[in-house]
């Protein structure tokens, strides 16, 4: 590898100081390999201190553990966005995890038979890579969107912090998974005048959650997973459809007083336009439509990104592309593959493969390809 004196080698960069990137972080640490972790949030945690004040996980804190050190809230509760950072920040502390943070990563580009990693704080090189920057890189928002009356104020939901922050006047909330469904009816109950738009995603029934919760984490993990023909099926429509209403219900955000409208799907005279034609009066949207994947910043032969931008690396590993993994991605190998305890068992199939890579590669002048399932 020719890189520039200047220039920090280790054997594997992880680029990413969240949850994922912490768990396999953790793991190639006690794999015994040499690592740094890149973080671009001047703490870790940062990015769940960002999200709206009254988030709190869909999951129970049993179920959201990273791996060697279970989620410390009682078992049933579920853990606040300030709870979350507060464990990841300790997670990273426990393990002694080699994080360099505020360093925002550029550039992933082929030096001879490994990487280079230009950074905002310097240059790295390495062996392997991770990119374990998670499924929320970019928001996303229809590109009609641009198209709407300057006039109407427009936030998407990552943006969305409490009712006394939004601008005043009617609200759309536009997308009707968990996180539109939460903040409609926080909207509404603050005495705002709420409309949300599109169709309610399936709803957990609270009862069903708190008898059979264990039973749907093993279908998150084990029944919608790659490895079986319900959950190959189930696959394709994971990054297009929001999570299942848990904790909250179609009947409650109507008892909160939100009404409800048809998906929004373009824009009419400046205003949003649904299925049936009907334009609908607003003076705030908020996007609760999702993300999409931005690996712009890598340049690597040979990727292939799905058509909501993310790239294709089942189990972690984009076929036919040696020494990068991906990591937190949506269904990567389950559709838990994102949820801060779901992407436990994928970091141990990474770290295991890069393990092998390492050790094969000091061996001897060939790598293997790391795609075995």
């Amino acid at each position: 590898m020719d890189s520039a004196p200047d220039t920090q080698h280790h054997q594997v960069i992880v680029i990413g100081g969240g949850q994922a990137g912490l768990a396999v972080g953790h793991l190639l640490k006690d794999r015994g390999l040499d690592l740094v972790i890149l973080d671009a949030e001047p703490q870790t945690g940062d990015q769940w201190r960002r999200r709206w004040d009254t988030l709190r996980l869909f999951t129970p804190a049993h179920h959201d553990g990273l791996p060697d050190r279970p989620f410390p809230a009682e078992r049933g509760s579920f853990p606040s966005r300030n709870d979350v950072a507060a464990y990841l920040a300790g997670y990273g502390d426990h393990f002694e995890l080699p994080i360099t943070r505020d360093t925002r990563v550029t550039r992933v580009e082929r030096d001879g038979s490994g990487f280079l990693v230009t950074t905002t704080r310097g240059r790295y090189s390495s062996d392997f890579v991770v990119i374990a920057t998670g499924a929320c890189a970019l928001p996303s928002v229809p590109k009609f969107a641009a198209g709407l009356d300057a006039r109407i104020s427009q936030i998407h939901s990552s943006f969305y912090v409490s009712p006394g922050k939004l601008p005043a006047g009617k609200v759309l909330v536009v997308g009707y998974g968990t996180s539109g469904a939460e903040i409609a009816e926080e909207l509404a109950i603050s005495g705002r005048d709420v409309v949300i738009a599109g169709t309610p995603t399936a709803t957990v029934p609270g009862p069903l959650l708190k008898l059979a919760g264990d039973a749907w984490w093993l279908v998150l993990n084990h029944v919608l997973s790659l490895r079986t023909p319900i959950g190959r099926k189930v696959a394709p429509q994971a990054t297009g459809r929001g999570a299942p209403l848990i904790r909250i219900s179609p009947r409650q955000l109507r008892a909160a007083g939100v009404r409800e409208i048809g998906r929004i799907v373009g824009v009419k005279n400046g205003l949003p336009v649904t299925a049936d034609g009907s334009t609908v009066a607003a003076d705030v949207i908020i996007w609760c439509t999702g993300y999409r994947g931005d690996f712009s910043w890598i340049d690597v032969d040979g990727l292939q990104a799905d058509p909501h931008g993310y790239v294709e690396a089942p189990f972690g590993s984009p076929a036919g592309v040696e020494g990068i993994a991906f990591l937190g991605m949506p269904f990567q190998s389950k559709l838990a593959s994102p949820l801060l305890g779901g992407v436990g068992g994928d970091a141990r199939i990474v770290a295991d493969r890069i393990a092998a890579f390492v050790t094969a590669s000091s061996s001897g002048p060939s790598r293997p390809v790391i795609n075995a399932r």
